[in-house]
């Protein structure tokens, strides 16, 4: 099998087909139709996160679970639907973190309080800190 790349920013990492391949069976990806699948997938993304480093297959695999959760989330949740604050919570509950976890890449424990608690919203730049730091794309964190 080829290797393919993918775009991170400005960062390209080239994803081992083989592996990928193999991760794909693992994990068995698809279309999300009922809750039972959605709580499996959310069980398998919270096993990804709670690596300390995600391989770039693993991180492909992950965003596009990230990605099949949101658009069955949409479908099914419209009215509470997800936020880039209610992912950054959801992130960090995930994994266990607490606001000083996440205060040296965003600059300060007050920043951090302040974006956990909704009092400012999540700007460009603190968007891009949080999906590398979190191994997903950077644009969950921006508003649709």
């Amino acid at each position: 099998m080829q290797n393919m790349t993918k775009m991170t920013g400005s960062v390209t990492h080239i994803i081992n087909s083989t592996i990928y391949g193999e991760l794909l069976l693992h994990y068995q990806p698809r279309i999300i139709k009922t809750e039972a699948e959605n709580e499996h997938f959310l069980k398998v993304v919270e096993e990804l996160l709670a690596r300390p480093d995600l391989s770039p297959e693993e991180d492909a695999v992950l965003e596009l679970l990230v990605k099949l959760i949101e658009d069955f989330e949409e479908k099914h949740y419209q009215i509470n639907a997800s936020t880039p604050h209610s992912r950054l919570l959801h992130l960090m509950d995930a994994r266990s973190l607490q606001p000083s976890d996440l205060a040296e890449s965003l600059g300060s424990v007050d920043t951090v309080t302040k974006l956990i608690n909704g009092e400012e919203a999540i700007n460009e730049e603190q968007a891009k800190i949080l999906g590398e730091f979190f191994h997903i794309d950077s644009h969950l964190f921006l508003p649709n």
